[in-house]
């Protein structure tokens, strides 16, 4: 059973859903920000956790009031603000992709409401020592979006992904029927990528929280050596944290459920 609402918060309404009633867990997703992320997981761990999860600030369900300056800082508070709407002090919390990023960015301003953290393939591409590659890659794919549009844009930014393509057949139908209707993905490519591409965690600030977290990324992401997965172990190191290996790839809460929410489920069983 899933329960939805709203969320009102610095001028714009957040949609969220809610299944189970356990230990309240909040899954943050990365582009295209919708709650329809961790529809298949959410399923699955809803019979331990309180699994929460929402369509981000500008996407889908949730309003987009423009002109808008996107702030990593504002995805931290909207965060925060589900939660305490919900009714909740803490919770676990888990991120994805750019939605690890915006959890990242809790652990250093809101640590009293993070009970432990599980970080997956953040694209903190400051931090690897190619980062000059990366910035010019992503500058580029902005540029391209003014020249050519955002659709072949988001190409090009897909093609640095390296996902398998088999993986976007189990994407649920009304997720990928939603993301485009709403336009999610022109709002990605022209507000969201650059500041979530620039961004850079607190690192002393978040030791000094004391925040538990765990940071992840997929067997296939970490064989393949994606840039996304290589902030995984840098980070581990400068936190002094444990890092683990989920399955598969980038988004395989979408072709391998089962698999990838036992994942997480010993991840924060772990912490």
């Amino acid at each position: 059973m899933v329960r939805s609402g709203y969320v009102k918060t610095e001028g714009d309404e957040l949609y969220y859903e809610i299944r189970g009633g356990g230990k309240p867990l909040l899954m943050i997703p990365g582009g295209n920000g919708d709650a329809g992320f961790y529809t298949y997981v959410a399923d699955i761990l809803a019979d331990e956790y309180q699994v929460i999860t929402y369509d981000r600030r500008g996407n889908s369900r949730s309003t987009r009031n423009e002109p808008q300056n996107f702030e990593v800082s504002q995805q931290a508070r909207d965060a925060v603000e589900v939660l305490e709407a919900l009714g909740h002090p803490s919770a676990y919390v888990f991120g994805n992709s750019g939605g690890a990023v915006f959890a990242m960015e809790m652990a250093a301003r809101f640590p009293q409401v993070v009970k432990a953290m599980v970080v997956h393939e953040p694209p903190i591409i400051k931090l690897l020592p190619d980062s000059e590659k990366w910035l010019r890659f992503f500058a580029n794919v902005y540029r391209t979006s003014f020249q050519f549009g955002v659709k072949a844009a988001s190409f090009r930014f897909n093609l640095s992904l390296s996902i398998p393509f088999s993986a976007f057949k189990t994407v649920p139908k009304d997720y990928q029927q939603r993301v485009t209707e709403a336009n999610n993905e022109h709002f990605f490519i022209r507000q969201e990528m650059i500041p979530s591409i620039n961004y850079m965690p607190d690192i002393e600030k978040i030791k000094q929280n004391k925040v538990k977290i765990v940071m992840a990324a997929g067997k296939m992401t970490l064989d393949k050596g994606k840039y996304y997965g290589r902030t995984v172990p840098i980070l581990a190191e400068q936190l002094g944290c444990e890092m683990v290996t989920f399955p598969g790839h980038h988004i395989s809460f979408f072709d391998m459920p089962q698999e990838w929410a036992t994942a997480l489920r010993d991840s924060l069983r772990r912490i």
